[in-house]
């Protein structure tokens, strides 16, 4: 592939009324490293080829009715047309299928998360998938802030000292109510046949667990849930807490609900070293809160001079220039396309982030299910 060459990508799902399909789509192109050719815009083929040419305005004839049309279709085309990689932004249940199916295809992968509806068929994809010269990509999106990637930077370089507790919390207050039959975003992520054995957990649980690793490289080595279903007939979680204990002696706490009335997107991260702390919100992306014993607390800014590589690599405005959630999402398909260019230093969460992910939500659910007892987490094969 050419430096200058862009890389084609095609859409599995952002259909009618769905949401983060264009949002995939819009982030993928946002450094105009690459662009979409292909969809297949949701499970129904007439009007999965009419929405993908009508919204996304791709060629008629790359706009496919099922992802088997488009894996083989795709696979025919010479390699100067043919997609690079796909996009899945479908149904947690459909990842795997999909992904194995395209990597078969020769295609790389990008999924939205969590990687698979249950922790045997990501292990699987994993075990297959190992060998391969394709990448695979979980849309671990908060990973790309740049504050994000400085918090991460200053603990590695002992900023806070050794490390005794994290605290993460991701509050959203819409499924408070019991819209699950009226409103597609919400059937299927309370529908078990489809989001898996976690609700609230499958859907932002896992985020919170992939930024407390990808910040403090900490791993979990027990666990103890209390999930809960406050909204009557819901089948699966909306709110729950788990205690952490990590492996080296921390602590923590990952609490996530979809029924904290009133909050809209509210992840944030604390970390307390012994000798200091940082504490970074979604919802204030831009501002990084660092306290260090015996001097004044510092708010560092995005934009801002003296950060680290990683960090400055993903700002692309000046200080004062607010940069957010798809300038975020973004920065994992620049890593992303800088992989597939075989470029070494490509940040972005992978294969092995997707399925240590679903070794978690496994061991929640588990813990939950027999009354919050502790469990060791599972480790990789």
């Amino acid at each position: 592939m050419g430096e200058s060459q862009k890389l084609r990508f095609g859409l599995i799902g952002g259909g009618e009324g769905a949401f983060i399909g264009a949002v995939h789509r819009l982030a993928a192109e946002l450094d105009g490293e690459a662009e979409l050719v292909a969809t297949c815009a949701g499970s129904n083929p007439e009007k999965a080829r009419a929405f993908g040419a009508k919204r996304y305005r791709v060629d008629p004839s790359r706009s496919y009715g099922s992802t088997q049309e488009l894996s083989r279709a795709e696979a025919a085309l010479p390699e100067s047309q043919r997609i690079h990689y796909v996009i899945i932004a479908t149904p947690n249940h459909t990842h795997v299928p999909i992904a194995a199916e395209a990597l078969d295809a020769g295609f790389h992968v990008v999924s939205d998360k969590p990687l698979a509806a249950d922790l045997q068929s990501a292990e699987n994809l994993l075990q297959c998938h190992q060998g391969s010269n394709r990448k695979v990509a979980v849309t671990y999106n908060y990973t790309g802030y740049p504050m994000v990637r400085e918090a991460r930077a200053l603990i590695a370089s002992g900023a806070v000292g050794a490390i005794r507790r994290v605290q993460c919390e991701y509050l959203q207050g819409w499924l408070a109510n019991a819209i699950d039959a009226d409103n597609k975003q919400a059937n299927w992520r309370t529908d078990p046949a489809r989001a898996g054995a976690a609700g609230c957990f499958g859907d932002i649980g896992s985020h919170a667990e992939n930024l407390v690793h990808f910040v403090t490289d900490l791993e979990i080595e027990s666990l103890c849930a209390d999930l809960s279903t406050f909204v009557p007939g819901r089948r699966l979680d909306d709110d729950g807490n788990v205690l952490l204990r990590f492996e080296g002696g921390a602590k923590g706490v990952i609490s996530a609900s979809q029924v904290a009335f009133g909050e809209e997107n509210a992840l944030t991260i604390r970390v307390y070293g012994d000798r200091g702390s940082l504490t970074w919100a979604q919802q204030e992306p831009n501002s990084l809160i660092l306290r260090s014993m015996g001097k004044a607390m510092q708010i560092l800014r995005t934009g801002g001079g003296d950060v680290a590589p990683p960090t400055a690599a993903a700002t692309r405005l000046p200080s004062g220039h607010p940069e957010g959630f798809l300038e975020a999402f973004a920065n994992v398909y620049r890593g992303f396309h800088a992989d597939i260019r075989g470029e070494k230093t490509a940040i972005y969460p992978r294969l092995e982030d997707g399925v240590r992910g679903m070794r978690f939500l496994d061991r929640v659910v588990a813990s939950s299910a027999a009354g919050g007892v502790w469990l060791q987490m599972e480790k990789s094969a």
